[in-house]
């Protein structure tokens, strides 16, 4: 495989692939580094500021400390900051390619960047498709975990979360990923059911905390739909490359996303929503369309740095858990 491509977030991962290039989600490379506030107290020291959100510093510190030498940089459809972040790796040596998502979802703006970034990898299209093929089989076996999740409770919510946040970029080897998949999925077959949680559903970008799934389970709840993660392992397989992207609705209008959490409800028989927010971020003002528009009661906890659930959050979260527990009780007698 070829040099290391980092990605500032989810982009098309094939066009990579098709390249010959390693690539390689930035976020996880932070968060799941061995001291992850280290990382974010570097970027302050090279000057970024205490309100700059703490995934923009740790990309910022990651990619430096793992001498990427290239970044793709979504600058249209994820983090405001990035377009600055992207001028600031390009003065230390950074390669940087941008990708921008289309905010109205059109479809040929869409076609012209991928092609785009197909040029600059040096991936031709028929590769490209090859490459995408060969990913749908993967992406079958992560519906299969995702149902083994909502419909048969063998797998965790935190479980859910893993495989499908590091389904962006395969964790850099898409065959070694296939494999610890398939080793999962046999033992989870197995497994005994899960049963009487309060089953709740996970909103907004994966949680900076490093414990909040064992948290809420320790509570008696079950997150049994992890909504971004989710849209990152591409759950859907008609239609050409092009297509597949603009069913990803993290980077568009907040209607997509709304449309997809409905279903979600209703399908996974969801009792309740936590709506992540990051701190400094932009999308916490989605929280809005989110209490307006959905008919379950919405917990909205703020995450700033790497660490454990803080003391306050897992009060909250405590007393939403147990207010949604009699609730279904209640509507359970009605």
């Amino acid at each position: 495989m070829g040099f290391t491509v980092g990605l500032t977030s989810t982009i098309p991962v094939e066009i990579v692939l098709a390249a010959g290039c390693k690539p390689l989600d930035l976020n996880n490379v932070f968060i799941t580094s061995q001291a992850p506030e280290k990382l974010i107290q570097q970027a302050e020291q090279a000057g970024f500021a205490h309100n700059i959100c703490a995934w923009i510093k740790g990309i910022y510190a990651a990619t430096l400390q793992h001498h990427v030498p290239c970044v793709i940089a979504v600058t249209g459809g994820d983090c405001s900051n990035t377009t600055a972040l992207a001028e600031v790796f390009e003065s230390r040596g950074v390669q940087v390619i941008p990708f921008d998502f289309p905010l109205d979802r059109d479809r040929e703006l869409l076609k012209r960047q991928m092609e785009k970034l197909s040029r600059a990898l040096g991936a031709s299209w028929s590769e490209v498709e090859r490459v995408r093929t060969r990913l749908r089989t993967i992406r079958r076996k992560l519906q299969e975990l995702d149902r083994l999740t909502y419909e048969e409770n063998r797998v965790s919510g935190f479980e859910n979360h893993l495989f499908l946040v590091t389904s962006s970029d395969f964790n850099s080897d898409p065959e070694t990923y296939e494999k610890d998949l398939d080793r999962f999925l046999r033992d989870a077959g197995a497994r005994a059911p899960q049963e009487g949680s309060v089953r709740l559903g996970y909103l907004g970008v994966p949680p900076i905390f490093s414990d909040l799934y064992q948290f809420i389970e320790s509570l008696g709840g079950r997150v049994v739909f992890n909504e971004v993660q989710r849209q990152f392992s591409m759950p859907w397989l008609e239609g050409d490359i092009v297509e597949q992207y603009l069913k990803y609705t993290y980077p568009y209008g907040f209607r997509g996303r709304l449309d997809d959490i409905r279903k979600a409800i209703e399908e996974r028989r969801l009792d309740g929503l936590i709506h992540y927010t990051q701190t400094f971020c932009f999308r916490q003002i989605y929280d809005i369309l989110l209490r307006e528009h959905l008919p379950l009661p919405v917990l909205t906890i703020e995450g700033d740095k790497p660490g454990k659930v803080d003391s306050r959050t897992a009060v909250r979260l405590e007393t939403f858990v147990e207010m949604v527990r009699m609730r279904k009780g209640d509507e359970g007698l009605e």
